[in-house]
């Protein structure tokens, strides 16, 4: 068992239960500006507190972070740990963020059940904080099946197209059957656990310290693969995603969009308890086939799309591909790209779709033939999507060009064709948005165009002042990124290089220390 120092204040747990607090607190409330209040100021405290903790937290360090632990369920080893590190930090400040976003964008433009909306909002923020900090297995485990219930009622009772009830359904069955096969891959570390130690436990840092057999580990990891790769949704397991999309509500679109749980999954859990696999050279080529189809067939995909947040839905499986290409390059730069390109996506991709949702609420639609000359009428609109849109394709000066630029720099670093391969997917992006933009924005005004069109209210356009920040600071001074997470990335490509514990010893992602000021000023 390993030695874990307490962290004083229970932060994280504050983070995880504060908005489902908050939910709650929605219930006896009747007006409904009070309950739209009360929930953004809840959301508010939420993102303040993710400040403080991404603030407090020691940089360039591979320890676990804030750490809370209490025995659950003892008899099967399954327990509440919580902790952050270089990996997972960073995504807590974002979904924070995104939740309070979300709220700003739903103050006029949800109108109806105005109550169950709000909590449900908030509840599914508390199973997404619960993702990010949750180091037990069986605890992750529970907030990523919880996390459907919010989604499920978010999608079918607040969607604004005629299928949604189909298209939630379809999202909450297609996770399910993915997360079958997860929770049997958690099940047999467990067991593999039980076989060296003789106790049970589905602690992340004990599982660490227990060697997988390299044939187990195969299985495994493709049974972990198959719950990630249905969540992220990779290629081809993302054929609920266009559905959920573009039938759901702006506000649902914007966190499965935006916050990539997949993904992160195989750099919390498959790379680090399964490094032999993770490496094997079977797995590393299929994966990779797959992270570049996904590139190039969504580009192209999303190229033929008339409608906006269609075109939005597979150019995100294409941003997902350079992700997984990033994660997969197996070396420092493209494993760093890949993760700081998942947090850019919360606010390129995300920010896509509040414009989506600012053209819908105003038009009615998306569709693009029906649009024209929409400059003229909305011109701060048209500039900030202007902003948003380079930063997606990755103009230098932005967030996108960071994360692409290592990404494509750890592909060619595994193998010049990958590079290659991907950059036409850069191509394909830069045409399909520069398309779409051209011939919506700009041209002769369309005839089906409202002679009067607002801009921006001062609300939308707090949400996207706040984007085109975030955009800005991590395009021209990426480094207070780069620097929380790299000393969790280094740790991880060296446990893929090393591989697992059975020949190297106790793995050094088994740390754990707790944060406080003395050790910032160390």
């Amino acid at each position: 068992m390993l030695e874990e120092l307490p962290s004083g204040f229970p932060l994280l747990s504050v983070i995880l239960f504060l908005p489902l607090l908050g939910a709650v607190a929605l219930w006896p409330q009747r007006d409904a500006d009070l309950m739209k209040q009360s929930a953004l100021g809840v959301a508010g405290l939420e993102l303040a507190l993710s400040a403080i903790l991404l603030y407090r937290f020691i940089p360039e360090s591979a320890a676990m972070q804030f750490s809370e632990r209490l025995n659950w369920i003892p008899a099967l080893g399954i327990s509440y740990h919580l902790a952050v590190d270089g990996i997972s930090v960073l995504f807590v400040p974002l979904s924070a963020f995104i939740t309070v976003l979300v709220l700003l964008y739903s103050w006029d433009a949800v109108r109806d059940n105005i109550k169950p909306y709000l909590m449900s909002l908030l509840a599914l923020e508390t199973t997404i904080m619960g993702i990010f900090v949750s180091i037990d297995l069986i605890l992750f485990f529970v907030f990523w099946e919880l996390m459907l219930v919010p989604s499920y009622f978010l999608i079918k009772l607040w969607g604004v197209g005629e299928s949604r009830e189909d298209a939630a359904l379809k999202y909450v069955l297609y996770t399910l059957l993915g997360s079958v096969f997860m929770l049997v891959g958690f099940a047999l570390l467990s067991l593999n656990y039980h076989h060296v130690r003789d106790a049970y436990s589905f602690d992340f840092l004990e599982l660490l310290t227990v060697p997988v057999p390299v044939g187990d580990q195969l299985i495994i990891f493709w049974l972990i693969f198959m719950g990630l790769a249905f969540k992220a949704p990779m290629f081809p397991f993302h054929s609920w995603l266009p559905d959920a999309l573009v039938q759901g509500p702006i506000g649902m679109s914007v966190v499965l969009a935006g916050i990539k749980l997949g993904t992160y999954g195989f750099l919390r859990f498959s790379f680090p308890l399964l490094p032999e696999a993770s490496t094997n050279a079977t797995v590393v080529m299929l994966v990779m086939g797959l992270a570049l189809a996904a590139i190039v067939w969504g580009a192209i995909v999303a190229i033929i799309q008339s409608d906006f947040r269609r075109l939005l839905v597979f150019s995100s499986i294409s941003h997902l591909g350079f992700v997984v290409l990033g994660l997969f390059s197996l070396n420092f730069q493209g494993v760093q790209g890949g993760l700081l390109q998942m947090i850019n996506l919360g606010f390129t991709t995300a920010g896509l779709f509040f414009f989506a949702g600012f053209l819908y609420d105003r038009l009615g639609h998306t569709q693009v033939e029906r649009c024209g000359g929409l400059a003229s009428k909305m011109p701060w609109l048209a500039t900030v999507l202007l902003i948003i849109g380079m930063a997606s394709i990755g103009l230098p000066g932005t967030n996108g060009f960071i994360g692409e630029f290592l990404v494509l720099l750890g592909a060619f670093q595994a193998h010049w064709v990958y590079g290659v391969i991907a950059v036409s997917g850069v191509i394909f992006a830069a045409a399909y948005f520069l398309w779409y933009y051209e011939r919506a924005i700009f041209g002769p005004l369309g005839a089906m165009v409202p002679r009067v069109l607002p801009d921006l209210t001062p609300r939308e356009s707090g949400i996207a002042v706040a984007l085109c920040v975030m955009i800005f600071w991590i395009g021209l001074y990426p480094s207070p990124f780069l620097r929380t997470m790299n000393g969790s990335v280094q740790e991880v490509v060296d446990r893929l290089s090393r591989g697992s514990v059975a020949n190297h010893g106790q793995a050094r992602l088994a740390r754990s220390v707790p944060p406080g000021p003395a050790e910032k000023d160390d």
